[in-house]
């Protein structure tokens, strides 16, 4: 791993640290569109780990370099085995491989920063189940999604999809886009509620950091506790639960001091002077 100006950067993954706050997070095997190799996948959980619990990190954006966002799993069989799976049969090697995709799903939607995925090009397969798993998402037109696994004789129930496309777009719609395997445009995506914003060519890392500067306006112990409540209470059993959560939530919130700022910096027409965890 070599350290830049510009943050670390490893063999298929890139954290572009310019602006401390903002880590841009890039795929970087843009020959093969960003195709989840098991290196790349490693690269990338090292990027999500070092960044989880970042001091003065607001939010992170997820992109890919190149001509597309992610074309998914890579089948190729030229790249160095997943974590282990040394002596394995055929069964094994394939689970961990599985595993280790799997696993990149979980960091990313597991992080403690919000994460907004900027899509452009191709994010089919695993690259839509990472779309997916980011907090907020941003594209552009020529953006093309798919769940594509059922046109390969698999399921398309696979890392996560079918556990964040429902949600996100409704039960019905999600059916419809996981048996049809169809792609879908960001101008479609936009219209399922699949995006926060769709923009012009070349816009897209630019729209996620401007979603980044206005979720840091906020406190760190806010963002953090919106973001893992939020989560949280998509799958509470009831509103009770959500509610008893919600109140943890909010009373030891009082005990940060940052009411008392807010309270004095409308008072004193200025910005709040948040109290950093």
């Amino acid at each position: 791993m070599q350290a830049s100006t510009l943050g670390v950067r490893m063999p298929y993954v890139d954290v572009d640290t310019a602006r401390p706050s903002v880590p841009v997070v890039t795929l970087n095997r843009p020959e093969h569109l960003n195709a989840l190799s098991a290196s790349l996948v490693t690269d990338a959980k090292e990027a999500f780990a070092s960044l989880n619990r970042a001091r003065g990190v607001a939010a992170i954006v997820l992109t890919g370099a190149g001509k597309g966002f992610c074309a998914g799993a890579d089948l190729s069989g030229e790249d160095d085995p997943a974590p282990d799976t040394d002596g394995r049969g055929p069964v094994g090697l394939v689970y961990r491989f599985q595993e280790h995709l799997a696993e990149l799903v979980l960091a990313v939607h597991e992080c403690e920063k919000p994460v907004i995925a900027a899509v452009h090009g191709a994010a089919v397969g695993g690259g839509l189940a990472l779309a997916l798993a980011c907090d907020l998402r941003v594209a552009t037109p020529t953006a093309r999604f798919g769940a594509v696994f059922i046109r390969v004789g698999l399921s398309s129930c696979d890392v996560g999809v079918s556990y964040f496309l429902p949600r996100i777009v409704g039960a019905s719609r999600a059916a419809e886009l996981m048996l049809t395997g169809r792609h879908f445009s960001g101008e479609e995506a936009l219209a399922f509620g699949m995006l926060n914003d769709l923009v012009p060519e070349g816009e897209h890392v630019d729209a996620a950091i401007r979603l980044v500067d206005q979720i840091a306006e906020h406190s760190d112990y806010g963002i953090w506790m919106t973001k893992k409540g939020l989560w949280t209470n998509v799958d509470a059993p009831s509103l009770r639960h959500a509610i008893e959560l919600e109140n943890r939530q909010q009373v030891l919130g009082t005990f940060t001091g940052n009411m008392t700022e807010a309270a004095a910096a409308f008072r004193e027409k200025r910005a709040p002077r948040w109290n950093p965890m």
